[in-house]
């Protein structure tokens, strides 16, 4: 840890889309919200997959192709610069399934809603890296099956870390959301848990979410302009 951080608070932050969105990944949905005639939430299923898993595949094989195309932002870059000081009194808790936060240098992340570049087996629940396109069929490494599917966490199924990120934010000093619409939860009830503990909460959003009145403070704008702008004072101020 720099000199003149020792003590620093310990900081849980929460991103989500907003963050990404800058980086051009695609939403996939059409003005319609539809994805090649099909709602998300129909290929974002467990329901979905069990009926049609080709074409659940295809549309996260096309996701992965869509996310290795673009980088991560001053955002995502600003978020590693802080993990860098802070070390382990950093924690990146996201929504996001892309990689931008670990392309960006991050380490100390938590997908709670898994990872596109990860699989897990149907047969064996093993989880490793995605050996390329899903809809191939390629064998699980662990046990052989043809029974890969994304590691990400569908409507319906429970989001992963949820006791760690409970810990974290009860021990936290900060919690800053960034990017974030506020709707979805559990994700959206994490500032009354941090307040609740005392922690101080600031959002960082390009508009007003439905959970912006349980913030101390919000700023609007750019997370690739807000994001720098608040690691700045961070490290400026030493808390």
């Amino acid at each position: 840890m720099t000199p003149g951080l020792a003590g620093a608070p310990r900081i849980v932050v929460l991103t989500g889309a907003g963050i990404s969105a800058e980086s051009g990944v695609p939403t996939f949905r059409d003005a319609g919200g539809l994805w090649e005639g099909h709602r998300v939430e129909d290929v974002a299923t467990p329901e979905a997959f069990e009926l049609d898993p080709d074409t659940v595949q295809r549309f996260y094989d096309a996701r992965r192709h869509a996310v290795a195309s673009v980088a991560p932002n001053p955002a995502h870059a600003g978020l590693a610069a802080l993990e860098r000081e802070l070390g382990d009194d950093l924690l990146v808790v996201t929504q996001n399934i892309d990689d931008l936060h670990e392309r960006a240098g991050s380490a100390r992340v938590l997908h709670m809603h898994g990872e596109l570049g990860r699989v897990r087996c149907v047969a064996c629940e093993a989880r490793s890296d995605a050996p390329g396109d899903l809809l191939p069929g390629p064998p699980c490494p662990a046990c052989g099956e043809r029974m890969l599917r994304p590691d990400v966490v569908w409507f319906g199924e429970m989001p992963y870390g949820l006791d760690e990120i409970d810990v974290a934010l009860a021990a936290c000093d900060a919690f800053v959301a960034i990017g974030t619409s506020g709707a979805v939860h559990p994700a959206a009830g994490f500032v009354l848990t941090a307040s609740a503990f005392g922690a101080t909460t600031l959002e960082l959003n390009l508009a007003e979410s439905e959970i912006t009145p349980f913030f101390a403070e919000s700023r609007l704008g750019p997370a690739s302009v807000l994001v720098p702008e608040w690691v700045g004072e961070v490290l400026r101020d030493g808390h």
